[in-house]
C-alpha cells in the first residue's frame, strides 16, 4: 500500500488524493456515481420521516440510516487548477444543507478524498449548521508512509479540516490494504492503535473502528483484538449490497462473512459501496426490466438502499450524493425505509446471479488508483468501458449482429469520456496504481486488454 516512488514532502503536500476527472458521455452521458443515474420517481422529499438507529452504548445517538459519503465531491463540476482546491464549496453547501433539512445527520469523509480537500469542504459546510445536530467520520489514512509523524499529523489536521472539538466516529482507514505487514507498520509499531484509544478515554473520539477492504487475515485479527478486550471496536465499516452477499470479486470477502462476524460481536455496521461505485444502477437493460416489472414506482437504486438498510445491525448506509436528484431520491427511500421481506431479498440474490455473467470491470470509481504518474484517467476508463458492457456495446466479433452500431457508440463515447492524452494506450504497467485498488483490480492487465479491444475496433480486425 505505499507509493514508494513518493517522498513524506509530496505526501504530506497533497495527502495522497486522487484527481477530478471527465466525465462521460455517449455510452454515459455522465460520469456514474454511486447513487446511479437520475431516478425517475418524483414524488415529494419528506422532511420529518428519516428512519433512525439507535445501538446499546451509543449515549443518545440516533443516527440516520441515510449517511452522506464526501469521498466522491471533487466530480461536482468545477474548473480544476493543478495544486488547488477543486471543489466547489458553494455545491457542497447546497447540497449538505439540504442533507440536514431532511434528516441526514451522519457525514463520512477522511484526509485523502478530492486531493485531500474534502475535509476541509466538509468542514466549511457542517460548521454552519448546530454542533448537536450532525455526527462527522473520518480515517486515519496512513497508507503511503506509516511513520507516526505522518499519522499524527493526519490526525491532528482532522481537527483543523473539519473545524471540530471531538471527532464522532474515528477509524483506521481501509484495513486489509497490503495485508497484516501494513497493519503492523500503519496502527501497531507506531503505537496509533494505543494513542487513538488514550484519546478516546480523554473525549477527543467518541466511537473508535476502522474499515475494512482486502486481506481477510487483518479483518479477523482485529476482531480477534476486540475479543481479547485489547481494543474495544464501536464499529466496523465494510462494503456491502446484495452482489458482493456472495459474489464479492478480486480479493474482496463476501459480505455475508463480514457482516455475519461483526452481528455476532454485536458491533454496529457501516454499509460503503451499496451501489459499487454505481454499478449496481447502471444495469444491463434486462435487469433494469427484471427490477421494474417487481416495483415500477422505485428506482433501480432504491432496490439496492433497501437491502443495505434491511439488516438489524446495519448503523447507517454511505452514499456519495454528488447530484440532488440523487440525494432526493435516497431520503425517499429511507423516509421511512421499508425493509425488503426475505422473499425480497432472495429476488436480489437471484438477480446477482444473473449480474454475475456479465463481465464489467469491478471498479467502484474511488480514484485510489489516481493520480496515474503517466495521466491515464483510470476510472473514466473502466466506468465507459463497464457502461459499454451494460448496454450491449461491446462486441465479440464483426458476427455480432449489433456490430456497426456498438462498434461506433464505443469509440465515439470512449473519446468523448476519455481525453486521447490520458487513454488506455498510455499505460506503461509501471503498477504504482495496483497496490492502492481496494477491489485488487490488475490495472495495468486490464489497460492492455482495453487498449488492444479499441485498436481492434479502429482497424475492424475484431
Amino acid at each position: 500500500m505505499i507509493m514508494k516512488d513518493m517522498n513524506r514532502r509530496d505526501f504530506m503536500k497533497i495527502v495522497g488524493g486522487a484527481t477530478a476527472t471527465t466525465g462521460l458521455a455517449a455510452c454515459s452521458p455522465k460520469r456514474t456515481i454511486d447513487a446511479g443515474p437520475a431516478p425517475t420517481n418524483q414524488g415529494p422529499v419528506p422532511t420529518d420521516k428519516m428512519t433512525y438507529r439507535t445501538f446499546p452504548g451509543f449515549v443518545d445517538e440516533k443516527i440516520s440510516i441515510l449517511g452522506y459519503g464526501c469521498m466522491r465531491f471533487a466530480d461536482i463540476e468545477n474548473v480544476p487548477h493543478e495544486g488547488k482546491n477543486p471543489l466547489n464549496q458553494d455545491a457542497v453547501n447546497k447540497l449538505i444543507d439540504y442533507a440536514m433539512e431532511h434528516g441526514v445527520n451522519y457525514y463520512d469523509v477522511a484526509p485523502v478524498y478530492s486531493q485531500g480537500y474534502a475535509e476541509r469542504a466538509t468542514g466549511n459546510a457542517l460548521k454552519r449548521h448546530p454542533r448537536d445536530k450532525f455526527y462527522v467520520a473520518t480515517k486515519l489514512s496512513n497508507f503511503s508512509d506509516p511513520s507516526r509523524e505522518v499519522a499524527m499529523m493526519l490526525y491532528n489536521n482532522s481537527f483543523k479540516n473539519l473545524q471540530v472539538d471531538v471527532i464522532d466516529f474515528y477509524l483506521l482507514h481501509m484495513i486489509g490494504g497490503g495485508g497484516m505487514e501494513q497493519f503492523n507498520k500503519r496502527f501497531i509499531e507506531n503505537g496509533m492503535i494505543e494513542f487513538l484509544k488514550k484519546e478516546q478515554e480523554r473525549g477527543k473520539i467518541r466511537h473508535l473502528g476502522f474499515s475494512f477492504h482486502g486481506d481477510i487475515a487483518c479483518f479477523d485479527y482485529a476482531l480477534k483484538m476486540h475479543d481479547n478486550k485489547e481494543v474495544k471496536w464501536d464499529f466496523v465499516q465494510i462494503q456491502m449490497n446484495f452482489v458482493d452477499w456472495k459474489h464479492a470479486s478480486g480479493f474482496n470477502t463476501p459480505a455475508e462473512y463480514l457482516y455475519g462476524e461483526l452481528e455476532k460481536r454485536g458491533i454496529p455496521v457501516v454499509i460503503m459501496e451499496p451501489l459499487l461505485g454505481g454499478r449496481l444502477s447502471n444495469v444491463p437493460q434486462h435487469i433494469v426490466s427484471r427490477l421494474k416489472q417487481r416495483d415500477p414506482g422505485s428506482s433501480v437504486a432504491s432496490w439496492s438502499f433497501r437491502y443495505a438498510g434491511s439488516f438489524p445491525k446495519i448503523m447507517t448506509v454511505l452514499s456519495g450524493m454528488v447530484y440532488m436528484e440523487h440525494l432526493q431520491d435516497n431520503i425517499r427511500t429511507y423516509s421511512p425505509l421499508k425493509e425488503l421481506t426475505d422473499e425480497e431479498k432472495q429476488f436480489l440474490y437471484d438477480t446477482a446471479d444473473l449480474m454475475s455473467q456479465y463481465p464489467t470491470i469491478p471498479c467502484n470509481d474511488c480514484k485510489y488508483c489516481m493520480p496515474c504518474p503517466y495521466g491515464l484517467d483510470i476510472p473514466a476508463i473502466f466506468v465507459h468501458y463497464n457502461k459499454c458492457v451494460n448496454e450491449g456495446n461491446v462486441p465479440k466479433s464483426q458476427e455480432d449482429p449489433n456490430y456497426t452500431e456498438a462498434r461506433r457508440a464505443f469509440l465515439i463515447g470512449y473519446d468523448r469520456s476519455v481525453p486521447k492524452l490520458r487513454q488506455a494506450a498510455h499505460c506503461t504497467s509501471c503498477n504504482q496504481c495496483t497496490p492502492h485498488c481496494p477491489q485488487n483490480i490488475r490495472i495495468p492487465q486490464e489497460m492492455q486488454r482495453i487498449d488492444k479491444f479499441i485498436e481492434n475496433l479502429k482497424q475492424n480486425t475484431l
